[in-house]
């Protein structure tokens, strides 16, 4: 059985394709709309009748927070605590979007998903390396985990 990595050694080698500044600043508008896009995309799931008979509240999107949860907290409780804070507004801005916005919140998602993976394309190109979740799909959890730990650093927060 594989050793599990640590968040550093995920953290370095996701790092290793995101090192030009503009294909970064790119990540940090990128990530986090594709991650609450992908939230959103969830939440339109369809839930059983006998689901949201008993659970008026409950959504798809729930179980997604807390599986990826799962899989923060194997990094660091603090990775986990800030992710689960970022998936919570995440999802409050998707419920207030779903409430407010007159147009099909499915058109909203997938055109913001579109150009925000546009995005990390050309940021990509610019870098001149291939993202990393063509070598992982892991790295699509870690993308957003490794921008919180860059903002963990600058306010001097170990995570």
């Amino acid at each position: 059985m594989a050793a599990r990595k640590t968040a550093d050694e995920w953290f370095a080698a996701y790092g290793e394709s995101h090192r030009h500044p503009t294909n970064e600043l790119i990540h940090w508008i990128c990530v986090p709309v594709i991650f609450a896009c992908v939230l959103g995309f969830i939440s339109l799931l369809p839930v059983p009748a006998e689901l949201s008979d008993r659970f008026a509240w409950f959504n798809w999107t729930h179980v997604a927070i807390a599986l990826a949860s799962l899989f923060y907290l194997r990094l660091s409780p603090a990775i986990a605590a800030g992710m689960l804070a970022f998936m919570a507004l995440c999802n409050l801005l998707l419920v207030l979007t779903e409430m407010l916005v007159p147009v099909p919140v499915l058109w909203i998602y997938t055109g913001a998903f579109a150009v925000a993976w546009i995005g990390q394309f050309i940021g990509h190109s610019i870098e001149g390396r291939r993202p990393s979740f063509l070598h992982d799909v892991a790295f699509l959890l870690i993308g957003p985990a490794w921008l919180l730990s860059r903002a963990y650093r600058k306010v001097g927060q170990r995570y």
